[in-house]
């Protein structure tokens, strides 16, 4: 082959186009990676509804939960970031956020090396200028050097796990993360009553963490029925509230009461992305419950609220913000360890990798049609 394509978007409202570039030259810590499958992260949606609070390198390529297969590395290119050895045929995934490892928080703080001053940031802050112009899931390859950005983390997938599998690591990856900060904190322990607000794929991957890290009980609030409550309860919701049967917060707080026990739930996560969340999810809590907000990546804007109810109700209130490096083998680990346990794959509706395609998969999750949007350009591959 002598030629890529890769997806760019021009600003935010603007269509996908697909450009074509050269195959590149490798380097000796580099590595070409061909991509199985590609997911529409809600962080995508919010950057082209123009969203996302710093200044972007418009174009560029977006996407960055993606599964693929090394196709050609240098040969100081042998191991991923947790030691395990790399070569040609590796299935291997990539992280957005890659902390330096040698700002500040990195060095002081490892445990929020997310707050890295210095990150590598796939799809979304290397733009499609700088050469070779692969630096984004929504594309046919994806290019990682160590001697050009030496914060570049991959990571090695087991050998028979299918890339469409490894796709939902990233994302899963945020969710324990997120449990994880409010175990930590005191506010998560095994049986508690779990309350997850949005039921897009963030929701309906935290459904399952919380199961699998010890939830006695979960609801899901979210909508529509078709395709994601559904979905939220095979994934072992045991109960959903419809927002769009049950229209009012008030109504809603107390159906979740009524579910959960007059009291209210242990821990309320929100994973809607809507600034209106966080009010009405404070009052699903038990007095001294703790309330983690995760979904709100980008700035979806204010609303109206009182702090007096998190003083009153003596709440732990706290922010999760993806992951760090370390994170990421935990949601290696439990999908591959869960694959047969849980639907994972009835989440993804496939596109092709075309300006038809993946223009229609970020309006169909838009539109909620899909739980999770998933860009294939090499069908034969993803499996």
């Amino acid at each position: 082959m002598d030629s890529i394509r890769v997806c760019t978007h021009a600003g935010p409202g603007s269509e996908p186009v697909i450009k074509t570039v050269p195959w590149p030259k490798v380097g000796r810590k580099g590595a070409l990676i061909k991509i199985g499958a590609c997911g529409v992260c809600g962080t995508d949606l919010h950057i082209l509804k123009g969203h996302w609070p710093k200044p972007l390198p418009w174009p560029f390529t977006l996407g960055h939960e993606l599964g693929g297969v090394i196709v050609e590395c240098g040969d100081e290119f042998t191991e991923d970031f947790m030691s395990k050895p790399l070569k040609v045929g590796s299935k291997v995934m990539i992280p957005p956020l890659m902390p330096c490892g040698r700002c500040y928080y990195c060095i002081h703080y490892p445990q929020t090396a997310n707050k890295c001053l210095t990150p590598v940031y796939y799809g979304r802050y290397l733009g499609f200028d700088k050469a070779p112009h692969m630096w984004g899931g929504w594309a046919e390859y994806v290019y990682v050097d160590l001697d050009m950005l030496p914060g570049t983390k991959i990571y090695k997938l087991p050998d028979d796990m299918s890339l469409r599998l490894g796709a939902l690591s990233e994302p899963l990856t945020s969710c324990i993360r997120a449990f994880n900060r409010a175990s930590r904190a005191g506010g998560f322990t095994w049986a508690d009553t779990v309350v997850i607000q949005g039921s897009g794929p963030i929701g309906i991957l935290a459904v399952a963490a919380a199961k699998e890290m010890g939830a006695g009980r979960v609801i899901c609030v979210g909508a529509p029925e078709e395709p994601r409550l559904k979905l939220a309860r095979e994934f072992g919701a045991e109960a959903t509230v419809n927002i769009e049967e049950i229209a009012s917060p008030q109504e809603r707080i107390a159906r979740v009461r009524e579910i959960v026990g007059g009291f209210g739930a242990d821990l309320v996560m929100d994973c809607s992305g809507h600034p209106s969340a966080g009010p009405e999810g404070i009052e699903m809590l038990r007095d001294g419950g703790t309330y983690v907000e995760m979904g709100q990546f980008t700035d979806a804007g204010s609303i109206e609220t009182s702090w007096h109810r998190i003083c009153t109700k003596d709440l732990n209130v706290l922010g999760s913000w993806g992951f760090t490096g370390n994170d990421l083998p935990l949601g290696v680990d439990m999908l591959y360890r869960t694959r047969d346990k849980y639907p994972w794959l009835k989440m993804q509706t496939i596109y092709p990798f075309t300006e038809e395609g993946v223009a229609r998969a970020v309006k169909d999750a838009m539109a909620m049609k899909t739980v999770k949007s998933t860009i294939v350009p090499w069908p034969d591959l993803v499996e």
